[in-house]
């Protein structure tokens, strides 16, 4: 791979390094306080786990959900409503979550069979769920106070006898049996495909490439050693992105998504049916909008009426950002990853810097078009084909 090639692959990693230095420098190191490395990702769950669902939206042909934010707000709003009436955690949570599949059957159905816009479809949507949200709220602030609601989502992992106030042992050796499973399982891999005949790349590169993944998640877990160990909230992202890396990169059913966003008439032709594609990808988006309802709603402690505003602005460009087309047809669940982490260091580390909204909204917007451009110009679209 010559330098121009390893540019363009890795372009949005190289962009997350290079942002992360910049914010630890100018935040003069409090970016990189155990903390605030614990908090990078719990304070973005939302955007990781719906950025899985809106890959799919995206894949089919640049199409987007605009109604997930105020589907995560109905979801949390009926939770701390059952929850203050005394209904038990796993009944408010069942609710919250059958919400989201029945917005998801309904908008799945108008845009997969009846054929409505995705655009206007999930537009009118944004307003209808958030107007019902705001009804079971009845324009209040609900606090969420239930312990096992709580701790299902917001506890951290500690084993007694090892792990104590700020020394949290269990992370760091789960970080390093992690890193080390994932260094064999690549030279296992590599060497099967070798046997079998297949094209493999050079070997500096990919024990370069799983050495610096390993080193980071043993930096990452030691840091989270620091504060207060691995938050179960942690697991339920690896959870909800690994079913989705797999489903999109190694089932038939995550093909299929490709295959519409890249040619629609010939996947019919082929025998694919779009609609229901298209009935799959928003089903899921709403799935996952309602999960990360009780995700924010645990974590904040509280759901009012504006819970969600804006977080389908988030989950759209955490994909455009980190490489999925604009025309669909492309994209990774890796790739959203990255770019969802890149847009929850910037926020941070402008929120830690201090610098005032109205410049954070100039920065993303700016990350967001330049991502867009990047992905055109390098590519050499200019419409969709």
């Amino acid at each position: 791979m010559n330098f121009k090639a390893f540019i363009k692959k890795y372009t949005m990693v190289i962009a997350l390094v290079a942002v992360f230095i910049f914010f630890s420098f100018l935040t003069g190191g409090r970016l990189l306080m155990a903390q605030n490395i614990s908090n990078l990702l719990l304070q973005n769950a939302y955007v990781l786990v719906m950025a899985c669902g809106m890959l799919l939206c995206i894949l089919t042909g640049g199409n987007v959900d605009l109604s997930i934010g105020s589907t995560l707000c109905l979801s949390a709003a009926l939770s701390a409503k059952l929850l203050s009436v005394g209904a038990p955690a796993p009944v408010a949570i069942l609710a919250s979550m059958a919400v989201g599949c029945i917005i998801g059957v309904w908008q799945g159905y108008l845009i997969g069979y009846v054929h409505i816009p995705p655009f206007i479809c999930t537009l009118g949507g944004m307003f209808l769920f958030r107007g019902f949200a705001r009804v079971i709220l009845d324009s209040r602030t609900i606090a969420v106070s239930n312990p096992k609601f709580l701790n299902l989502f917001t506890s951290y992992i500690n084993i007694p006898g090892l792990d104590s106030q700020n020394n949290c042992v269990s992370a760091l050796i789960v970080g390093i049996i992690v890193a080390i499973g994932l260094v064999i399982a690549t030279v296992l891999r590599r060497a099967n495909q070798k046997k079998n005949g297949y094209d493999v790349p050079s070997a500096l590169s990919a024990y370069l490439k799983i050495g610096v993944i390993a080193v980071l998640i043993v930096a990452y877990t030691f840091k989270l050693m620091q504060y207060k160990g691995i938050p179960v909230m942690l697991l339920w992202i690896l959870i909800v992105v690994l079913i989705f890396a797999f489903l999109t990169s190694s089932t038939v059913f995550g093909r299929y998504f490709y295959a519409v966003g890249g040619n629609e008439k010939a996947t019919k032709l082929s025998g694919i049916d779009p609609r229901k594609v298209y009935f799959r990808a928003y089903f899921w988006m709403s799935f996952l909008a309602a999960f990360s309802g009780l995700l924010m709603a645990s974590r904040i402690g509280s759901v009012d009426g504006n819970m969600g505003n804006s977080f389908e602005m988030d989950a759209i460009a955490s994909c455009f950002i980190g490489g999925a087309s604009a025309y669909g047809g492309s994209g990774t669940v890796p790739g959203i990853m990255i770019g969802a982490l890149l847009l929850g260091v910037i926020n941070q580390g402008m929120s830690i810097f201090g610098l005032s909204d109205m410049w954070q909204y100039v920065v993303k917007g700016g990350v967001l078009l330049a991502a867009v451009v990047f992905d055109v110009v390098s590519n050499h679209k200019t419409g969709k084909s």
